[in-house]
């Protein structure tokens, strides 16, 4: 059976998945094949079903969870730590709410904690997430919300950051906050979903077993990380949590539909 996955390109996505690219796990008589996107487009391809297994945003979920369910592991969770807005200034809660904001896409978590912090909406014009540094730095934008390895580099560029999502998650809930989540198609069936579900597990676990050689791979995926900020960025966003949630993550992610105002059952494909 072909199983397309889609998934972002960034280092901890490629580096979740090195164990299948590998042949590191055993695929089971399946053919995996990457689908490699940007979030915001994996995003609306979620709305239209097209993949069969693919990681979004957590704040897409509860707009297709009747069409697909969340996988148990590839979660991508900051611990006090995540999406950050950056200027050329310092600013303020207070003034970020009237200027406008560069954002990576409204279907993004990022876009809807920001949401969360600044107390509803906010002036925001949409642009893929590579281009939002550069057009902060340039001032052709006066703020930006950066995802990715620009939680990194934002610095290199001579901006400064002004909020830190995670942070301010996790003093509002006291919970990592759940960014980028998996899931797969139910009309797969139950047995093969668990199957698959498996095989991807297995491939993070080789990757964690296997690391230098799916940093390597991994680091082909990270637009100016050099190798240290490269294994920086993997730690941070491939952990415990990744494996599995645990009663913590999923209490993230329920907090987080419940501050959405989702009316959804969140189900995991155990």
């Amino acid at each position: 059976m072909l199983v397309r996955v889609g998934f972002s390109a960034d280092p901890d996505d490629a580096f979740m998945y090195w164990g299948i690219a590998s042949g590191a796990v055993d695929c089971r008589g399946h053919e995996f094949e990457p689908v490699i996107a940007d979030i915001q487009s994996l995003n609306e391809w979620a709305l239209e079903g097209r993949l069969e297994v693919t990681a979004m945003s957590a704040a897409t979920y509860p707009l297709v969870h009747d069409r697909y369910s969340l996988l148990t592991h590839g979660a991508s969770m900051g611990s006090g730590y995540g999406p950050i807005v950056v200027a050329r200034e310092q600013l303020t809660l207070g003034e970020l709410r009237t200027e406008e904001i560069v954002v990576p896409g409204k279907l993004t978590t990022a876009f809807l904690v920001l949401q969360m912090a600044l107390g509803g909406d906010f002036p925001c014009r949409v642009l893929p997430f590579d281009e939002i540094l550069d057009e902060v730095a340039s001032g052709r934008a006066r703020a930006g919300l950066l995802i990715h390895e620009g939680q990194l580099t934002y610095a290199d560029a001579g901006v400064v950051k002004c909020l830190d999502l995670g942070e301010w998650w996790l003093l509002e809930t006291g919970l990592p906050l759940p960014l980028g989540v998996n899931t797969i198609r139910r009309d797969l069936g139950a047995d093969t979903m668990r199957e698959v579900s498996q095989i991807l597990r297995a491939s993070i676990g080789a990757a964690l077993e296997h690391r230098d050689e799916a940093l390597t791979y991994a680091l082909g995926f990270g637009r100016g990380l050099d190798d240290a900020r490269g294994d920086q960025f993997i730690d941070m966003y491939v952990n415990d949590l990744t494996l599995d949630y645990g009663d913590e993550g999923r209490q993230a992610v329920r907090e987080l539909m419940e501050r959405a105002h989702a009316d959804v059952q969140v189900e995991w494909v155990e």
